[in-house]
């Protein structure tokens, strides 16, 4: 009994929570919303109605960390596309934000807006459509890079991109962040796979985490 009470509670694990939309892994924002209250229970969401007008709304929502991280993300919707198309607009401008704080940024393809799935976008979304169709990760995890589904997949140039991102503020160089990564997985950044990419991005956001807190 005791021993079950002093068990550390195990950290958010966004790849549970997956939905695929189109061919793409999605973090949906109530996904993103509980792992940010995880890591952060203080944050504060602050949202604004930008402009609504001709059945258009332009949400506004800017995610602030005590520590004193903070993103700003924007979302629009239309009524002909969205029947409650203002709680959309403003469901997409909080996802926005929460992507752009590094939660669930690699599992965002509304950022690849006008993409060829078409406007995909932060939830609500379309659970008629995805239902049955969440990821089984449990069986996919620890296995040691074996089964099949994207376990093996390339990294996306968005993952690529971002874990540079945080690498340069780190102040790590090139050369800096290519060593650890080949130390950690056996190839440079630009070849590691979806999984190990994600992993690494969790490594380098914890670490800022540990630097903001520490001033």
């Amino acid at each position: 009994m005791a021993d079950d009470m002093a068990a550390p509670q195990r950290a958010f694990d966004p790849g549970r929570y997956l939905t695929k939309v189109g061919s793409a892994d999605y973090l949906e924002v109530k996904w993103r919303l509980v792992w940010l209250r995880e890591l952060h229970p203080d944050a504060v969401i602050d949202t604004e109605l930008v402009s609504h007008h001709d059945q258009t709304a332009v949400f506004k929502a800017t995610v602030s960390l005590h520590q004193g991280g903070s993103a700003t993300g924007y979302g629009s919707e239309s009524y002909d596309d969205f029947r409650e198309y203002i709680e959309k607009a403003e469901t997409k401008a909080i996802g926005r934000a929460l992507a752009a704080l590094g939660f669930g940024t690699q599992f965002c393809p509304d950022f690849d807006y006008g993409a060829a799935h078409g406007n995909v976008v932060d939830s609500p979304i379309d659970f008629a459509n995805t239902r049955g169709r969440r990821m089984d990760t449990g069986r996919n995890t620890g296995n040691g890079g074996g089964g099949g589904g994207g376990s093996t997949q390339p990294a996306t140039p968005r993952q690529i991109k971002f874990i540079q991102a945080i690498a340069r503020e780190h102040g790590m160089s090139d050369d800096a962040l290519n060593s650890e990564v080949e130390q950690l997985y056996g190839r440079p950044v630009e070849q590691l796979d979806r999984r190990d990419a994600s992993a690494f991005i969790e490594r380098l956001q914890s670490r800022r985490n540990v630097t903001e807190l520490g001033g």
